[in-house]
């Protein structure tokens, strides 16, 4: 049984191939630069080097037919035919309040989505285009959605309705609906794993840090509240987005620049963040070599980014009534050292602890780690999401029948002995190299020593 996984962007698809029976990835990719010229795909598999391939894809349809066309490829491909393929699962971002978990796609779930579209119009229309191509191009095969929202759907009520007017919440739909809950779902069944806990007996904070970012208090394994709202603008500095601000501020700015709500829309979403205080630079990579080479500014929007997570940690710490762990996951907090110590710095008082020496060993994508000191009454992780084990979790447990939502269906990532041998093997050559990284690992693939 092979799972296809398709994650559609605006202007890409990233892509991978499972093996469900050996639970091992057997491809993955990603198609860049789709409607815009100079398309690419990329194709990584076990064992081979990686193989880039030109070709131009005005539409996400061409996009999908030339994930297909390399999956299935003479020399570099994977399978030999489509019928290699079992099913395929697709990333929605938004699901609104109409779902509370992964479904099968017919013509009314696709319509539904359409729907949805003006709650996240980034987002869910190249979602939907996707699936569309791929239900085209691949009519035969069993297509289901994963809903990035899905997660948040247990979150109180307190937590996700706004102080606004109720009409707006009935007309409208209007609240906080949240979004990463498929890495949140991941980081919290794995964190509740490494802390030897009942997963549903787990208090959290995950901090989910790239250049889109956000915080999830979970209690007693459930998403109780998110940073990011109604949309993904709401909540921490990111790479151009502003996150919380007074709300009276665009109103301010629109009257005097004369700014239609659209302008506006693009400021917020495209011009701010790290972006919009450094006036340079909205990768954290290039904000932190800014900032050590002196740029002020940089280094304002490093304290600021740092402080909002901090602000957030402690809010939701105290909202669950006290946390088990911190788990820093996603691109920045997987490897992002800089970023960790200054978030968590003054949190002592918390019962959170740092190893400063444990936190800049750790820079890996392979391997959950520990990055606390062992007198830290909060444990704080650092674990490489996998947003794609999800989606073939869900897939093969819609296939068979046994999938429901996850506080009744058994993630294999839940449990102690889990191991991804992909990882695992990278993990083994990083450790070959940097041989302390092994010192901070939560846990060692077979054949590692620390």
């Amino acid at each position: 049984m092979k799972i296809l996984c398709l994650n559609c962007g605006s202007s890409s698809v990233k892509y991978l191939l499972f093996d469900w029976q050996a639970k091992t990835t057997v491809a993955s990719g990603l198609v860049e630069r789709v409607g815009i010229g100079g398309s690419f795909i990329n194709i990584e598999a076990p064992g081979r080097e990686k193989v880039t391939v030109n070709q131009d894809c005005p539409t996400h349809k061409d996009a999908i037919q030339l994930v297909i066309t390399t999956l299935t490829h003479k020399e570099h491909g994977v399978i030999d035919t489509l019928s290699g393929i079992t099913a395929v699962g697709h990333r929605v971002v938004h699901g609104g309040e109409k779902f509370v978990k992964s479904v099968i796609i017919d013509d009314k779930v696709v319509e539904t989505f359409r729907e949805l579209s003006s709650l996240a119009p980034l987002h869910n229309p190249p979602n939907i285009q996707g699936i569309e191509a791929a239900r085209a191009l691949m009519p035969k095969i069993p297509h289901m959605a994963i809903m990035d929202t899905a997660w948040h759907q247990t979150m109180p009520e307190a937590s996700y309705m706004y102080a606004l007017p109720r009409a707006w919440y009935e007309k409208y739909a209007i609240r906080r609906y949240g979004f990463h809950g498929t890495s949140f779902l991941y980081n919290a069944k794995r964190a509740a794993c490494l802390l030897g806990k009942d997963p549903f007996q787990t208090n959290l904070v995950i901090c989910h840090i790239g250049n889109g970012a956000s915080i999830n208090a979970v209690k007693n394994g459930l998403s109780y509240d998110t940073s990011m709202g109604f949309t993904p603008l709401e909540g921490l500095v990111m790479g151009t987005r502003a996150g919380d601000h007074d709300p009276a501020i665009p109103l301010y700015v629109m009257a005097r620049e004369s700014m239609n709500p659209g302008e506006m829309d693009a400021i917020l979403n495209k011009k701010s963040g790290k972006l919009g205080i450094t006036g340079k630079y909205s990768d954290a990579r290039d904000v932190e070599v800014a900032a050590e080479q002196g740029d002020a500014r940089s280094k304002l929007a490093l304290d600021m980014e740092s402080n909002r997570i901090r602000k957030y940690i402690g809010a939701y710490a105290a909202a669950v009534g006290g946390i088990d762990a911190v788990v820093f996951t996603a691109g920045v907090g997987e490897m992002g050292p800089i970023t960790r110590e200054a978030a968590l710095g003054g949190l002592e008082f918390m019962g959170i602890k740092l190893d400063r020496e444990r936190n800049n060993i750790s820079k890996t994508r392979n391997a959950e780690t520990e990055i606390s000191c062992k007198t830290s009454k909060v444990k704080v992780f650092v674990i490489p999401t996998d947003e794609e084990r999800v989606f073939v979790e869900d897939v093969v447990g819609l296939l068979n029948g046994s999938y429901d939502i996850h506080t009744r269906f058994d993630y294999t990532f839940q449990h102690a002995g889990y191991r991804n041998k992909l990882r695992d093997d990278a993990f083994a050559k990083q450790c070959a190299k940097k041989p302390e990284l092994a010192k901070v690992a939560a846990s060692l693939p077979e054949g590692v020593k620390p």
